[in-house]
């Protein structure tokens, strides 16, 4: 297995994104415990999904794992979390726990306590600061939601939260908390999904504008749900009913087939510490 490096320490040592990954899958270990516990399906998202099909685990370079669920699992997420979560391990970072939240990004983030993490994206730096201001590694939890497959009826909702989104990037980056556009933000993605909740598509709900509103990622309901696990390193993790229909739209059409092996690197990361954590 090639070995794909992240940092070398003061001391010499290497930390790999294999290092890196082993953290991220006990991380994966305690939510799929949580999940399955309160009955809350979830899937995996992404590159993560990806590496699942593809390599059964990781994709060998990822330095991140990514999950997703309905809008209405996620609020029943939260309470378990908010009750079970292990507080010694992890904290749990959204916009309904803590309005400093970024609210662009996925809808929430699941950190190790005694890690740290920082991202390629300085725009979008984690700006919650205090007893839970963990920079650690981290699993992202996005939100899926209820959607139109006809463009006439989406992309006016879509259009708002993406004009909405540089504004709240912008006020971010002065440090000042743009609270009343968030709660717009989020209001017109609750209203969409609520509006579309008897539609057959789902799809990444109205807070991701990280992609073009005229080619959003949309999908039947029933080619993720029911979700089916399947082997993910020495585990089993759940992706979507259809793998192939979810990553067709989600990465490529010719998502089996490997990129250049000069695009094989990890793209998350700019600096890292694992603690105590380093080479468990």
């Amino acid at each position: 297995m090639d070995k794909y490096v992240l940092k070398i320490d003061e001391n010499g040592n290497e930390i790999t994104v294999r290092d890196v990954q082993l953290v991220l899958l006990d991380m994966a270990k305690d939510i799929d415990e949580i999940c399955q516990r309160n009955n809350i399906p979830y899937f995996l998202n992404g590159g993560s999904a990806l590496g699942a099909v593809r390599h059964k685990g990781f994709i060998p370079w990822d330095d991140d794992f990514d999950i997703a669920m309905m809008y209405t699992d996620y609020v029943r997420f939260r309470k378990a979390l908010k009750e079970e979560l292990p507080q010694d391990k992890y904290v749990y970072h959204c916009y309904e726990k803590d309005r400093r939240y970024n609210v662009t990004i996925p809808a929430m983030k699941i950190r190790r306590k005694g890690t740290y993490i920082k991202e390629v994206n300085t725009l979008l730096a984690n700006r919650i600061k205090g007893h839970d201001g963990c920079d650690g590694v981290f699993v992202d939890v996005f939100v899926y939601d209820h959607c139109s497959n006809y463009k006439a009826l989406d992309l006016p909702y879509r259009l708002l939260n993406t004009f909405l989104m540089p504004f709240i990037i912008l006020f971010d980056n002065l440090h000042i908390n743009p609270t009343f556009l968030k709660d717009w933000y989020v209001s017109n993605a609750r209203s969409y999904g609520r509006i579309m909740k008897r539609s057959e598509y789902i799809g990444f709900d109205l807070t991701w504008t990280y992609k073009s509103p005229f080619k959003p990622f949309i999908f039947k309901k029933t080619d993720i749900y029911p979700v089916q696990y399947v082997d993910f390193e020495d585990t089993k993790l759940p992706i979507a009913n259809d793998p192939h229909a979810f990553l067709s739209v989600a990465i490529a059409p010719s998502y089996m087939t490997l990129p250049p092996e000069n695009e094989r690197i990890a793209k998350h990361t700019v600096d890292i510490d694992l603690g105590d954590l380093y080479g468990k």
